[in-house]
């Protein structure tokens, strides 16, 4: 048994003596530890290697009172495992020489045996199980089918993603086959995960505001909501669509468990948009971090009276961001955690 379930209670709507915290990219580059491995190691041998992604994920729970982990890997370990090699270029990020632009790609790419593929995952789930020592829950994750399909085609990352989305448009045939592809791999990767320990699913639609409501539902949404179907029974599966505010009302009517929000949306909306029934995530503004500690405090609890303790689990609205002060992110999890009604 975990001790501290309060993650998994709030994820299954139950009453809570308090909302429970935790931070997109917690384990990430606003800690020296962090820093000094990245220092040394490039950051897919990171990804790859179980004994540095289970140092890093465990890194922050150190430091603080935080209610779940979520595991160090990346999003892109999926196409990679499809035989799309992805590289992390210095100064630029994500990089792929040869992007996916022609149905005759698509066809190449394959739907792969993830225990093959993506053992150095799982293998980094079970030493983090060993590190945490069921003291919280452990989070899995995984890129939705759309936020890949832009970085496969675009071959880099892009402020509007307008290669890929002329693709779609373009070519929807090759395009629903990648996504369908993807899909079909990552609904394995999260079984497996699930098979190896962890509590939660997380799926990460990072571009999802890229598209417009109609070409949301055909594009990403009807692809995550597979995986939904696929994960729910197992798992408590939450899905986090950036700037997808307009799509919270049917998303809310999935299997999901919790929808993440982004700070482009009230709680208030929020609320009404899902009908009040759905646990909500979110949906701090992560360059609030820069205020002082004072005032994030200070919002932190504006934020909690706002979305109310229960169905609730505090978050920022986005990853945080790399040039944070450490003391700023403490500050936001204990005003968390120290809250009263």
């Amino acid at each position: 048994m975990i001790k501290n379930d309060l993650y998994l209670r709030a994820l299954k709507g139950e009453t809570v003596e308090r909302s429970p915290v935790w931070m997109m990219r917690q384990a990430g580059r606003y800690l020296p530890e962090f820093i000094a491995l990245r220092d040394k190691y490039d950051f897919f041998t990171r990804c790859q290697t179980p004994e540095l992604a289970a140092e890093i994920t465990v890194q922050p729970i150190r430091r603080f009172p935080l209610d779940a982990a979520i595991l160090f890997s990346d999003i892109l370990v999926v196409p990679q495992a499809m035989g799309i090699d992805f590289k992390m270029k210095e100064n630029v990020g994500p990089w792929l020489d040869n992007p996916i632009r022609t149905k005759e790609a698509v066809e190449q790419i394959v739907v792969p045996d993830v225990d093959d593929t993506l053992s150095y995952v799982f293998d980094a789930i079970t030493l983090t199980l060993e590190h945490l020592n069921n003291e919280i829950p452990l989070i899995g994750f995984a890129g939705s089918p759309w936020t890949i399909l832009c970085y496969c085609v675009e071959g880099k990352g892009s402020k509007a993603f307008d290669i890929a989305k002329s693709f779609c448009f373009q070519q929807p045939e090759a395009a629903h086959q990648l996504l369908q592809k993807i899909t079909d791999t990552t609904i394995a990767y999260l079984k497996r995960k699930v098979e190896k320990g962890v509590s939660a699913v997380q799926v990460f639609d990072s571009w999802g505001g890229m598209l417009s409501p109609a070409d949301y539902q055909e594009f990403s949404w009807k692809y995550i909501n597979q995986i939904v179907e696929a994960l729910s029974p197992l798992t408590e599966v939450v899905v986090f669509a950036k700037g997808c505010w307009y799509a919270l009302e049917d998303m809310a009517k999935s299997k999901a468990s919790a929808l993440g929000v982004d700070w482009t949306v009230t709680p208030e909306i929020a609320r009404k948009l899902t009908g009040g029934n759905i646990t909500l995530q979110g949906n701090f503004d992560p360059a609030r971090l820069h205020s002082s500690p004072e005032t994030i405090r200070k919002m932190v609890h504006e934020m909690i009276d706002r979305f109310g303790k229960d169905k609730y689990i505090a978050n920022l609205g986005h990853g945080i961001l790399p040039n944070i002060p450490v003391e700023n992110a403490e500050a936001f999890i204990r005003a968390v955690v120290e809250y009263k009604a």
